[in-house]
């Protein structure tokens, strides 16, 4: 039971708004410490001051109407200090050199006996004393002169004073200090605890929105409320969740797509299998036409998982060495290749590239991008229709262009056509050996390198892809 209670207590005094709240009410307890002690000190020392100098005047004056005396006497002091009119004092007395009392208005009949209080020692070695105290809720001052006649010391004056009514100004004004002081921290305190519990009630909120992404709910949104580093951190929370939903409803497509594109050409070579052993009698020429066609399909699945392969590299930011490549000679290179399919239909392909156009990039990308464009230019493509490829350098980077006369791409496909997947026809692109993974193949090997990607149609019918890559930089600049 103690150790759940300790349990308790230390998750509470652990909370954020515990300690913000501790350290505020210790901040503003300082402060009013502060405010109570200052004020009521610096107006103690200006009373001191005050007293000092009133009491010090009061015994230079009697001092010096007792040195004008002809007989230094205890009678001769009373009558001085009546003329003079001294009044307000606790206590006045007189002494002669030797420390004895001459005149004592308290009327304690200590004349005639030693003074042995410090500032009259000290006064009647010639020093001018003067000592004050708030205690008892009152001021206690004292001050102490020797009197001089002709350079030599007759006796010392002693002055004591008790004065209760600035004392009371002084505890009036510090009591009302504590008050309105004891007032500021139960206000500011009040404050403390709705500002902190608003903050860590908006802070709490963020942390369930978490808790809830984590258990895999990305459509989770907190309201933006103000224009401060925590609205700014919701909006960031919001703009990260929203990226994390797209990515999974990506994700999800992508495996549902994957499983259909690997599963039909899976089912149609189970399907021809089981079709020819199931039949007994086939003759070699329909086994040899069903063992082609599996042949076929296996090769289409061999591609649609290289593929596959190839964009889980991409995504996982695999490194590849880079080299020189001659975007040029790449394309005349690709487009050799591609004459045997194009022949195939009478396409005609073009090239027209500048010397000089080198970037840096890996080989196999370089010749992946190409080939894909120009594989597309001519799949797609009419018959007897045309391939146009240049490469040249504009503005400062390298531009490949790949263009074709045939069916086009519809303009409400255009913004699509780099996701993975997918197919402006499904149909045809299946009957085409399409799986929908080229052009995303392209698009994120493009990026890679730095470079950009455009798709519009082209005057007359037709596609046309403009890609630009960054030119390779010179030794010692560009």
């Amino acid at each position: 039971m103690r150790a759940k209670g300790e349990k308790k207590l230390a998750r509470f005094t652990g909370r954020v708004q515990f300690r913000l709240v501790l350290g505020f009410f210790a901040l503003i307890a300082a402060l009013l410490i502060l405010l109570n002690t200052y004020p009521v000190a610096a107006s103690r020392d200006i009373v001191f001051k005050e007293k000092e100098s009133s009491l010090l005047e009061q015994a230079s004056v009697i001092a010096s109407s007792l040195s004008g005396l002809d007989s230094f006497s205890g009678d001769g002091a009373a009558q001085v200090i009546e003329l003079l009119g001294v009044s307000g004092l606790e206590r006045l007395m007189v002494t002669d050199a030797a420390g004895r009392v001459l005149y004592d208005s308290s009327g304690d009949s200590a004349e005639g006996k030693y003074a042995l209080f410090a500032e009259l020692v000290r006064a009647l070695e010639g020093e001018q004393v003067f000592w004050s105290s708030f205690s008892g809720g009152a001021y206690l001052s004292r001050a102490a002169l020797p009197v001089y006649r002709d350079g030599a010391m007759l006796g010392a004056v002693y002055l004591c004073e008790r004065d209760a009514e600035q004392a009371e100004i002084l505890i009036a004004f510090r009591d009302r200090l504590a008050t309105v002081s004891a007032l500021a921290l139960a206000l500011a305190l009040a404050i403390t605890i709705i500002f902190t519990r608003r903050l860590t009630g908006r802070i709490t909120r963020l942390s369930q929105a978490v808790r809830t992404v984590r258990e895999g709910n990305y459509a989770q949104r907190v309201a933006v409320e103000g224009s401060d580093e925590l609205s700014e951190l919701y909006a960031d929370f919001n703009s990260m969740t929203e990226t994390l939903q797209k990515t999974e409803e990506q994700r999800r497509r992508f495996v549902s797509d994957a499983s259909h594109e690997l599963k039909t050409p899976l089912a149609s070579i189970r399907l021809l299998a089981d079709s020819i052993l199931e039949s007994e009698n086939m003759d070699a020429a329909t086994a040899r036409e069903f063992i082609e066609d599996i042949s076929s399909e296996t090769e289409r699945l061999r591609r649609t998982s290289e593929k596959l392969l190839d964009l889980s590299r991409r995504d996982d930011g695999a490194h590849v060495r880079r080299v020189d490549v001659d975007l040029g000679e790449a394309a005349k290179d690709t487009l050799r290749r591609l004459a045997p399919l194009a022949g195939k239909t009478g396409i005609a392909l073009d090239c027209e590239c500048e010397p000089g156009c080198v970037i840096s990039a890996p080989e196999d990308d370089v010749y992946q991008i190409i080939f894909n464009l120009a594989e597309n230019a001519v799949k797609y493509n009419v018959p007897g229709g045309r391939v146009f490829v240049s490469v040249r350098r504009e503005d400062g980077r390298v531009l490949l262009t790949v263009e074709d006369t045939g069916i086009g791409i519809p303009e409400k496909d255009l913004p699509n056509i780099f996701s993975r997947f997918y197919r402006v026809d499904k149909a045809r692109s299946r009957e085409r050996g399409g799986s929908g993974l080229g052009l995303s193949i392209v698009h994120d090997a493009v990026a890679a390198l730095g470079g950009s990607i455009e798709v519009s149609a082209r005057e007359g019918g037709g596609t046309r892809f403009c890609v630009r890559f960054p030119v390779k930089a010179k030794e010692g600049g560009e």
